[in-house]
């Protein structure tokens, strides 16, 4: 089974990696960063986790207001950096663990955690920063996976502090019910006070900082009782994720020590790091076994089903570069450039020869079996000229016509729109 390690909060102010980046180690106004961390970095090499779930909040870069989602878990199997306007930073990209995430998925599912799952997206400074520094071998590669979990801090209504603090805590029955023997340390990364908008920009606040930090350890669920309008006033609206240090904290034991604690404010925010190893070991009222069935519920029996194949995460992660590359459709210029030339737009996306296959052609069936989603064939049926039914068919194994006589009515349709030519197929039935 996996094992927590043990916590470790970090800030994840830009600051960090600039720092990293210019090399300001002996500079006498930055080495206090560098020095700060040398016991997590020593902690994380002594611990040596398999994987950190990482607990950060995107800056409007990879999740923008378009679609914001207050629980973001990375499935992924590679994350790499953002560019957040002057360029990505040069560093290697984090390697994911699909099969720990979906799990972790299913089980925050189970215990009524609404979660949106992401995977070729960028992380941003909340995440790139301090891991520069708490791995200084990163330029040789990293040496843990990850899985990043985005709280969607940033817009109000936001998730408030006490129920960040109970998913930290079914977060740690995900974790220990995991089959593979892993060693998994919990990240809790922003803060401390800090703000960087409006008039109040620059405020912080040293005193609460010392308090939280000390709470943390000793008594979270009475930091849980703030509201997020408590915690700006006393941290400013942006150190208002301090929230995500709680779902770290909710992560562990009951009983922990707090280890290492440092604390530096060069500018505008704190710059500061502890450790929490556990000191008790509480064992759920539920066994593993039940938790497990519970888990597994929802989707018990549906293997019976002939013919029928659930889009799972773990389906999503190994084929999403067909699954994207059908997706691009949805793109004039992507259309084009398939329409015009397929083999060179397949080379460009990267394509498999069994994907270029697939697509070539036109195995419904077989994308199905591969694990396209069906709404990815019914674009590129609209992008061909070709209609739903016929892909109905083609599933089946019948002829269109077969396949019409066990219909009700004998229609034809798909989501094509007004490019000239996709709905030719209307005006042959019309006739």
């Amino acid at each position: 089974m996996a094992t927590i390690v043990g916590g470790f909060a970090t800030s994840h102010t830009p600051t960090i990696g600039f720092a990293v980046d210019t090399n300001k180690q002996n500079d006498p106004v930055w080495a206090p960063i560098f020095k700060g961390y040398e016991p997590v970095q020593k902690w994380l090499k002594q611990q040596a986790p398999d994987v950190i779930f990482y607990i950060f909040n995107d800056h409007m870069t990879s999740f923008f207001m378009d679609h914001y989602s207050q629980f973001a878990l990375g499935v992924g199997a590679e994350f790499p950096v953002a560019d957040e306007g002057g360029g990505a930073r040069q560093l290697p990209p984090l390697q994911g663990h699909p099969a720990l995430a979906e799990h972790i998925a299913k089980c925050l599912v189970a215990d009524e955690f609404d979660l949106s799952y992401f995977q070729n997206k960028g992380l941003d400074h909340g995440c790139f920063s301090p891991m520069s520094l708490l791995f200084p071998e990163h330029k040789q590669g990293w040496p843990t996976r990850i899985i990043p979990f985005q709280v969607g801090v940033l817009m109000a209504p936001s998730p408030n502090a006490s129920r960040c603090y109970k998913l930290g805590k079914a977060l740690r029955r995900a974790l220990q019910s995991y089959p593979g023997d892993l060693k998994i340390a919990i990240a809790g990364t922003g803060g401390l006070s800090h703000q960087v908008h409006g008039e109040r920009c620059g405020f912080n606040n040293t005193p609460w900082d010392m308090e939280f930090m000390d709470r943390l350890a000793s008594d979270p669920e009475g930091l849980t009782r703030y509201t997020i309008a408590q915690l700006a006033e006393l941290g400013g609206m942006e150190g208002a994720e301090v929230v995500m240090w709680l779902m770290m904290r909710g992560a562990l034991s009951e009983k922990v020590e707090k280890t290492h604690q440092t604390y530096y404010l060069p500018s505008m925010t704190p710059i500061a790091s502890l450790i929490l190893e556990e000191r008790s070991n509480e064992q759920p009222a539920e066994s593993t076994d039940a938790f497990l069935r519970r888990v597994n519920h929802e989707l018990e029996g549906i293997e019976k089903l002939q013919g029928t194949y659930p889009f799972t995460i773990g389906r999503s992660v190994a084929a999403f570069r067909l699954n994207h590359f059908l997706h691009e459709l949805i793109h004039p210029t992507h259309r084009k450039a398939f329409l015009e030339d397929p083999e060179s737009s397949f080379t460009q996306a990267g394509l498999t020869e069994q994907e270029k296959d697939l697509v070539r052609r036109r195995d419904w069936r077989g994308m199905i079996h591969y694990g396209v989603i069906f709404f990815m064939l019914e674009k590129l049926g609209a992008v061909i000229g070709t209609t739903n039914l016929h892909i109905y068919a083609a599933m089946k194994g019948m002829t269109l016509e077969d396949f019409q006589k066990t219909r009700n009515a004998q229609v034809l349709y798909s989501v094509a729109g007004k490019e000239a030519g996709k709905t030719d197929w209307d005006k042959q039935q019309s006739k």
